[in-house]
């Protein structure tokens, strides 16, 4: 008995894999920035800004009383796709086990050519999160990540622009500090400000709330946990840190989630999810996997953003 597994999906049915592979990394999957899911070719992010519009009361209408200026940025996601040579023997003891529940991933999808589905899926969700961040679209399976954009544009207040400093438990707070400092007093205290902060900055200053090397925290740490800190739920002067895996060590970026901006189009006809089984057409006992997809990042409003990298 042989066992079969070609599948296909094409444009729109193909969305739910596409979905599975793009949205499952932290950033996206906890909804940290905001997701645009049916970015066609292109889409315009418009922001508007304003002077000072409110004046003394007359009897007359004032022209000339204020100026509102509306600013676009383009979101154009980047076509990629994934193929694969997957051999089943490496694979099927492996789901065989998931099948028969002797697997500790109890939710493990019930035919092979989900599986390996879902195998591809978790490689090209890991390489998003990456690139959503630290990205660069010269790079052959990358687009511009949020970091790469900041870095190249000149409309980023240089107030905005921090070096950073190498981190450390004892030198964190001062860092994070800066952060905050250099956020603009209109964007401060919104309710979906964040920090985005590399994994080694949220390792430094959950050590530094465990007391060691933080002045004033004392021996015991924050509430006296010593370092059985809370990863979840950091903040810091009264704004969340958020752990993007995918931002390099040492990088972080304060802004609001919604001025963050991923794009992709899970409508797309020119999506494609296929497997292959090769053995009908070779005899051996591959599987060849294919993914056509499209993603890509933006912001809207630069002088809303800290960058420090």
């Amino acid at each position: 008995m042989s066992l079969a597994i070609t599948t296909s999906y094409a444009g729109e049915f193909s969305g739910k894999y596409i979905a599975a592979a793009l949205l499952s990394g932290d950033t996206l999957a906890n909804e940290e920035i905001t997701i645009m899911p049916n970015v066609r070719f292109k889409s315009v992010i418009q922001k508007a800004s304003t002077d000072d519009i409110v004046k003394d009361a007359d009897c007359n209408f004032q022209t000339g009383q204020g100026t509102l200026t509306l600013t676009e940025q383009i979101l154009q996601p980047k076509e990629f796709q994934v193929n694969l040579d997957l051999c089943k023997k490496d694979l099927f003891a492996t789901w065989q086990g998931a099948e028969m529940g002797y697997s500790q991933y109890a939710e493990l999808p019930a035919s092979f050519s989900d599986f390996v589905l879902g195998h591809v899926a978790a490689k090209v969700a890991d390489k998003t999160e990456k690139n959503i961040w630290q990205g660069v679209t010269a790079v052959a399976g990358e687009f511009d990540g949020i970091v790469t954009l900041l870095a190249a544009d000149a409309a980023l207040p240089a107030p905005q622009d921090l070096v950073k400093a190498a981190v450390s438990p004892a030198t964190i707070v001062a860092e994070l500090g800066r952060i905050v400092d250099a956020i603009p007093t209109t964007v401060y205290g919104k309710e979906d400000l964040r920090i985005y902060v590399a994994s080694d900055i949220a390792r430094a200053y959950t050590r530094a709330l465990g007391g060691f090397a933080a002045a004033g925290v004392g021996a015991n740490g924050f509430d006296n946990k010593g370092n059985n800190q809370v990863l979840g739920g950091l903040f810091f002067d009264g704004v969340q840190l958020v752990v993007a895996k995918g931002l390099a060590n040492g990088t972080a970026v304060a802004a609001e989630k919604s001025n963050l901006f991923f794009g992709t189009g899970l409508l797309n006809e020119a999506n494609e999810v296929r497997t292959i089984d090769m053995q009908d057409v070779d005899g051996s006992m591959n599987v060849r996997v294919i993914l056509r997809f499209t993603a890509g990042v933006q912001y809207g409003q630069v002088s809303d953003i800290v960058l420090y990298s």
